[in-house]
């Protein structure tokens, strides 16, 4: 029962996982990332300057150590020139006693010596942790730097995306309906081809009917009319109707019979 709710768990877990990747927007995170390569590269540079300073105090401790033995060093041989000077001039109290103190300088500068070569194990693998904190920032440095250029490429390429995201939303839009309000341009391109059709076949029907014909006939009677009233006003005018005639372009082939058999009449 109780591996079920883990596995329950673990997929709920993953599920809201991939439903939140899904829903968050890349630019978001990528700059999320960057901050945490940031933040990491701080952490990383604290911890190399620590690794640094153990080494530089390991460093001051050793050379201060070496220092007090060569001081112990010059002190334990003052003691015994000191212890036989005494023996030369027979004071045994005094040989005594730089004898005493030569011999604890003696024991100082045996325990100084392992103090440094201690000191000297430790400032070895204190400089190679150094090493390698340093060459850890610089590589993890390069990196970083890195992924700086690559977050410039990746705004790049996620800006043409969304750009030919809308593109393809905007030519889907001229195939498809994008909802019940908005029509789509095929629908529209269709209603108008319709009302197109219907109006030129409207128009063909009233040049075939009667009362087109009918149309025409009084049309034609107007205007022979109009050309006989012409003709009366020339002969007033004392105008021949054949100069006129030939002074007024004809508009068509089929008028010049009428306008001779106006002029014999």
């Amino acid at each position: 029962m109780i591996k079920l709710f883990k596995r329950m768990w673990r997929y709920m877990t993953a599920r809201g996982n991939a439903a939140f990747n899904e829903a968050a927007d890349p630019k978001i995170q990528l700059e999320q990332a960057i901050q945490e390569a940031h933040e990491q590269h701080r952490r990383l540079k604290e911890q190399a300057a620590n690794v640094i300073a153990n080494q530089k105090q390991t460093e001051i401790r050793l050379n201060r150590t070496m220092e007090e033995y060569e001081k112990v060093g010059n002190n334990a041989r003052q003691a015994v020139l000191m212890a036989d000077d005494a023996q030369k001039r027979g004071d045994a109290v005094k040989v005594t006693e730089y004898t005493s103190a030569a011999e604890a300088f003696a024991n100082r500068m045996i325990a100084l010596e392992n103090e440094v070569e201690d000191l000297k194990s430790l400032h070895l693998q204190a400089s190679q942790a150094a090493d390698q904190a340093k060459s850890a920032v610089n590589q993890n440095s390069n990196a970083l730097q890195k992924k700086l250029a690559e977050r410039q490429k990746l705004m790049s390429q996620l800006d043409q995306a969304k750009m030919q995201e809308q593109l393809n939303k905007a030519m889907s839009s001229l195939s498809e309906t994008v909802g019940d309000e908005v029509p789509s341009f095929d629908e529209v391109r269709e209603k108008v081809e319709a009302r197109y059709a219907r109006a030129k076949g409207a128009s063909e029907l009233a040049e075939a009917s009667v009362e087109g014909r009918m149309l025409e006939v009084e049309q034609a009677a107007l205007n022979v009319e109009a050309q006989s009233r012409l003709n009366e006003l020339r002969a007033q005018l004392g105008i021949e109707s054949g100069a006129a005639t030939e002074a007024v372009p004809q508009t068509s082939t089929a008028e010049a019979p009428a306008e001779g058999q106006t002029a014999e009449g």
